[in-house]
């Protein structure tokens, strides 16, 4: 079983809640670290502009490059629900291998604090909520239902399967990768 995200980018406002709710629930710092973040994007030119908003986590890819890239084996899939974790007692930290992972990924989603020997961190889908039989915090925070979280095959049935491989704006298909996400555009 692949979990994975939904994102509708026809409801997100750009509130900004699933960040404030994850930096909460994992207890991130203020600082640079963003475990989920929500890109504005705007378009046009006067008088036909546009913005739209674009969740950016780690998309627990079906092939991560960041698994590969860590020289100390830090970061790995689970195999009950292929979650890419990290285990950040093995991270060499952003100085210890020069964020390896972090120029590997397509997505930026590895993160970093602001101290120069942090560990790297990122989106782990709360593991901790789905043991518990909740999903994300992020998902559950957005006041938009912008956010969704499953099985990739469920995900498929309730939304379809736009996995982003057409336009979806501000968001590149990484066909290497295979991020585990799908979206519904902005039209």
């Amino acid at each position: 079983m692949q979990l994975g995200l939904y994102f509708d980018q026809s409801r997100c406002t750009g509130c900004f809640t699933c960040m404030v709710a994850c930096k909460d629930w994992n207890d991130i710092p203020a600082g640079p670290a963003f475990w989920i973040r929500v890109a504005t994007i705007e378009q046009g030119k006067f008088p036909n502009v546009s913005v739209n908003f674009l969740a950016k986590t780690c998309y627990h890819c079906a092939e991560p490059p960041c698994v590969p890239a860590c020289p100390a084996g830090a970061i790995t899939k689970l195999k009950e629900n292929n979650i890419v974790v990290v285990e950040q007692e093995a991270c060499l930290g952003r100085a210890g291998c020069g964020s390896a992972c972090l120029m590997a990924c397509p997505y930026e989603a590895p993160q970093f604090g602001i101290d120069p020997d942090s560990k790297m961190e990122k989106c782990n889908l709360c593991l901790d909520r789905w043991n518990e039989g909740k999903k994300p915090v992020c998902v559950e925070a957005c006041p938009m239902r912008a956010l969704d979280a499953g099985p990739m095959e469920d995900l498929e049935q309730r939304y379809g399967s736009r996995r982003g491989e057409t336009e979806i704006v501000g968001f590149t298909y990484h066909n290497g990768c295979k991020p585990s996400i799908l979206f519904k555009e902005k039209k």
